[in-house]
């Protein structure tokens, strides 16, 4: 049988060596459009500020507006996993990004508390529908270098982070709450985006071998390909979350109380802090981009470890430290920190080969969730206590890193490092 391209999602090496020509293409569309939806995302935690002194909100409630839009994505994107892989929804990409858009405008004219945990439901719902089918197409058109796809994809999404505080400190803060409503454009260009995608993905769904062998295949098929017994990957995925508890609650103190932490610290104006905030989230950039492909290369686990328990001693003396070397802490922290989740993913796709969609969909909704949850948490502890106390306690975090050692080496673990 003549070689073609390969375009399912078995768990195993096939296709080229690298994303070529029009598969490479979707994975830069995909990686834009991740880029917009985070853009947007990112604008809510870059707002606390004004909607904080607009409102009168204590660190409560501005940890509750986090959960709302994190947690309400964490609830709903294992399920769109599930459903998409029984059913691959190619165009529900667009329809996603269109939850993203009302919620903007609604977070634009919200004139209440409650409207404004609405709209960031609504955009936590949008993230929900994007992530799962997104990261099944992108490792479709991976050509079989899925670390290397997956941290294309996902270096997208950290850029949008990390460029939307930058709008934010020169549209929002001199527009104020109203000016949210310019960014509803990248919505609107996403959706026109997601929708060539989802046609490229109609398309070339039926080039699958066999229907058992795509991305959507059954539960059973899945399982049985499975290279690990069943107890043994119950224990994996229990450790990943652990991991991902210790990387995304960390991460949520900085990423929700950054640049509050900075103004009560050091007194610096709210431009200031957003630029700072800036230069962590681009930190979180770069990690993104390289764990994916060394980890192609050297194999999940030891970019795990270097990427949890790696930054301890910089999180140990970040609270201690001035203005000048907290920028530098972070950046350090952000960088080791962010290369752990395409790692952590692609680990997770190849304990159950064939269940893209719900693998994706539960490891961005518990990096959603924990890190709503978290930010809710630590809101609460800075209220209760002081934000630089949050920063001493969750200093620790890291040391969870530690249960690596546990985790089991795979197939894929073990012939990493020869790959091309």
């Amino acid at each position: 049988m003549r070689d073609t391209p390969n375009l399912t999602d078995t768990g195993t090496r096939g296709g080229p060596a690298s994303p070529a020509g029009a598969s490479f293409a979707i994975i830069l569309s995909l990686s834009f459009c991740h880029l917009l939806n985070d853009m947007m995302q990112s604008l809510v935690p870059a707002i606390y500020p004004i909607l904080k002194a607009a409102y009168a909100l204590d660190f409560a409630q501005i940890g509750l507006i986090t959960l709302a839009f994190q947690f309400t994505a964490a609830m709903l994107q294992p399920l769109v996993g599930i459903a998409t892989d029984r059913r691959p929804m190619p165009y529900s990409l667009a329809a996603g990004m269109g939850s993203t858009l009302v919620g903007l405008l609604l977070l634009a004219a919200a004139g209440s508390y409650p409207l404004i945990l609405l709209a960031a439901a609504l955009i936590g719902i949008g993230s929900a529908v994007f992530h799962p089918e997104a990261s099944r197409v992108a490792r479709l058109a991976s050509g079989g270098r899925y670390g290397l796809a997956q941290s294309l994809f996902q270096v997208g999404g950290n850029t949008g982070s990390a460029v939307g505080p930058l709008l934010a400190a020169f549209i929002v803060v001199p527009g104020g709450q109203a000016s949210i409503m310019w960014f509803s454009a990248a919505a609107l260009l996403a959706m026109l985006v997601l929708v060539r995608v989802g046609g490229w993905y109609a398309r070339s769904r039926p080039a699958s071998p066999r229907p058992a062998a795509r991305a959507g295949s059954d539960a059973g098929a899945a399982v049985a390909a499975a290279p690990l017994p069943a107890g043994k990957v119950a224990m994996a995925f229990a450790i990943l979350v652990v991991l991902l508890f210790s990387k995304n609650v960390y991460t949520a103190s900085l990423t929700s109380y950054f640049t509050l932490y900075l103004i009560d610290q050091f007194g610096v104006s709210v431009q200031v802090a957003q630029l700072h905030l800036f230069v962590f989230l681009a930190a979180l950039v770069a990690g993104t981009l390289a764990g994916g492909a060394v980890g192609d290369r050297v194999g999940r686990i030891p970019v795990i470890w270097f990427s949890i328990l790696g930054p301890l001693p910089f999180t140990l003396l970040l609270p201690h430290v001035g203005l000048v070397w907290t920028g530098v802490l972070s950046v350090l922290v952000g960088f080791m920190m962010a290369s752990a989740f395409s790692a952590i993913l692609v680990y997770a796709m190849e304990l159950l080969p064939g269940r893209v969609g719900l693998v994706a969909g539960m490891f961005f909704g518990f990096s959603f969730g924990l890190g709503g949850l978290g930010a809710a948490a630590l809101g609460q502890l800075a209220d209760w206590t002081s934000i630089a106390a949050v920063y001493r306690i969750c200093a620790f975090l890291p040391l969870l890193g530690l249960l690596t050692i546990f985790l089991p080496r795979q197939a894929a673990e073990r012939r990493a490092a020869p790959r091309a």
